[in-house]
């Protein structure tokens, strides 16, 4: 499950509010929220960065998008508009390299 905070989330030695999870993903709340919906849609197979994605989990990425979008129309906010934003590497603001979505809205962005 990789040796990162977000593996040690999926192993449940780490607390989570969790918001969904199937056989792929996992979802939760951010602990530092930015927005009133700032959810962390993580896979549960660990790939370091975006740049580490091979074609073998083109699925898988477009899985994490898809569970993002579908909790987007849980908490209410599909229609009034959201984000989805991934960091890649240290430019890019990535600090945890276990590749992860940031689903954000609630309020105007």
């Amino acid at each position: 499950m990789g040796d990162t905070i977000f593996g040690r989330i999926i192993r449940g030695e780490i607390d989570a509010d969790i918001v969904y999870e199937d056989d792929r993903v996992l979802a939760f709340k951010d602990v530092f929220p930015k927005a009133p919906i700032h959810y962390l849609v993580i896979p549960k197979q660990p790939i370091a960065t975006l740049n580490d994605a091979t074609v073998a989990e083109q699925e898988l990425l477009g899985h994490m998008l898809l569970t993002a979008a579908k909790l987007a129309r849980q908490a209410g906010i599909a229609e009034s508009g959201y984000q989805i934003k991934m960091h890649c590497n240290a430019d890019g603001g990535q600090e945890i390299y276990h590749i992860h979505l940031h689903l954000l809205g609630g309020c105007k962005l």
